[in-house]
């Protein structure tokens, strides 16, 4: 990976055969802030709340994306440790934000495909009006939310420190030490490092105050 500019927040960072921005998360959503309630449809049409998909123990909220390498890189780590922090009590939900008609990519035909091949047991939810996104202060793909089991915040930051084409391997080791804070009755992890990753495609006119 090479870190070619930096402009706005955003670097452009360069892969084998392409270059693109890479943003962080924002930290606009605090530890012990309660999180927004959200109501979104998976493809199939099953509409699903955060109420109703909140684990006993806690809820780990995903926004990510079918294209972006940055997903794609951790997709299956990601489904491998939604499964042992759902045994648990800490259930995943993924929210896919993006605009497809830019992005045909990211179509909602094309999430239950990706979603199966990266081994996710759990609900991969379209937000097509990003209303949700913007009221999390969603920033990147992928961007990593974890609720206690009342439903505010406990963790936002990255999944691990690895990164797309930098031969490290992605394990979650950050997620994985917030989670067990979360089940032993720990602290917020403090100074987190904010997630990183593409920046959700934003409808024309439809892009936050806090993008760009």
């Amino acid at each position: 990976m090479v870190d070619l500019i930096s402009l706005h927040g955003k670097r452009q960072v360069s892969y084998p055969g392409f270059v693109m921005s890479e943003v962080q998360s924002t930290f606009r959503l605090q530890a012990g802030d309660p999180a927004p309630a959200f109501e979104l449809p998976e493809p199939n049409g099953q509409v699903h709340t955060l109420e109703g998909l909140r684990g006993e123990e806690g809820t780990l909220v995903i926004f990510a994306c079918n294209h972006c390498p940055f997903v794609v890189h951790l997709a299956d780590a990601v489904g491998r440790l939604a499964e042992e922090i759902a045994a648990a009590g800490v259930n995943t939900v993924a929210i896919m934000a993006n605009d497809v008609e830019k992005y045909p990519a990211d179509h909602p035909d094309r999430m239950g495909p990706f979603a199966a091949e990266s081994g996710w047991a759990f609900p991969y939810l379209y937000d097509e009006s990003q209303e949700v996104a913007k009221e999390w202060s969603a920033a990147c793909t992928p961007d990593f939310f974890l609720l206690d089991g009342e439903g505010h915040l406990f963790y936002a930051g990255q999944f691990d420190s690895s990164r797309p084409g930098d031969g490290v391997e992605a394990t979650g080791a950050d997620l994985r030490a917030a989670v067990n804070a979360l089940l032993n009755d720990g602290e917020a992890p403090g100074g987190s490092s904010p997630s990183s990753g593409c920046n959700i495609k934003w409808k024309a006119g439809n892009e936050p105050p806090y993008f760009g």
